[in-house]
Formats: C-alpha cells, sequence, structure tokens
C-alpha cells in the first residue's frame, strides 16, 4: 500500500462524514500492520462534545476488531468541495495515536488531494508526548 492508495481511501470515507452543523468533512484511512486499512469519517452531534473525528473513528473500528499495531494514517478534511488547507489531527487523536503508536515510524499524512499531501512521524506532531510508558507500571 503505497500513500496515494492510503489517501484515495481516506477521500472515499470522507462521502460518509455526517457533518450538519460545521459542513467540514473528514476522512481518514489507517494501515495496520497486518496490511488491513481500516477507514473512518467524522460524525457531529448536536452537542459537539459527544462528536468524533474521523482518525479516531478509523483506529476505534481497528482496535474493536483487534488490531494493535500501525503504520500510517491519512487524513482529508475540509469544506464540501473545497480543501483548500492542510488539515491536522486534533489533541484528543493524536493522543489516540500515541496510546497504540511508535512515535517514531508511525506516519501521518496529510493531504489536500492525492497529489497534494505531507507526512510526518507522529513524533513530530507530537514532541514530548505522554505514553503507557510514562505511567512507571
Amino acid at each position: 500500500m503505497n500513500d496515494l492508495e492510503l489517501i484515495e481511501k481516506a477521500i472515499e470515507a470522507r462521502q460518509y462524514a455526517y457533518a450538519p452543523y460545521s459542513n467540514f468533512l473528514g476522512g481518514a484511512a489507517l494501515l495496520c500492520k497486518s496490511g488491513k486499512i481500516y477507514t473512518g469519517c467524522n460524525i457531529e452531534n448536536a452537542a459537539y462534545g459527544p462528536t468524533n473525528c474521523a482518525e479516531r473513528t478509523a483506529f476505534f473500528k481497528a482496535i474493536s476488531e483487534g488490531e494493535r499495531q500501525f503504520v500510517a494514517i491519512a487524513i482529508i478534511v475540509g469544506y464540501a468541495d473545497n480543501i483548500d488547507t492542510y488539515s491536522y489531527p486534533c489533541g484528543v487523536c493524536r493522543q489516540v495515536m500515541r496510546e497504540f503508536c511508535e512515535p517514531e515510524v508511525f506516519q501521518v499524512i496529510t493531504a489536500r488531494s492525492t497529489s497534494d499531501y505531507k507526512k510526518f512521524t507522529l513524533k513530530e506532531l507530537l514532541p514530548y508526548s505522554f505514553g503507557p510508558e510514562n505511567l512507571g507500571f
């Protein structure tokens, strides 16, 4: 699976976004070490607090199916048909990624299209992070 294919899966997932309040539509495609891909979209709620981002939707689907090792995630977010900027995972999504991914290895791809994207490690997006090893158990 290459970056472009993963971005294409995120674009496909974005079509299922439920965002009647913000019209900010997000899609994500999560590549597992097993080779399986889980997709997610953002799901808004009138109360806003229960809203779930595309990234977490993809992670929670994968985790609920037994996956625990992840390679990369591609995300594409923007208003309706106008994706004019890169969108990065929110802090909550970054922390969920940190729980399950190796910061130095896990790749985060943020895209505006299949030909216009940026790629980072999780560590670059979340330096000095707090993870399971910080609990001292």
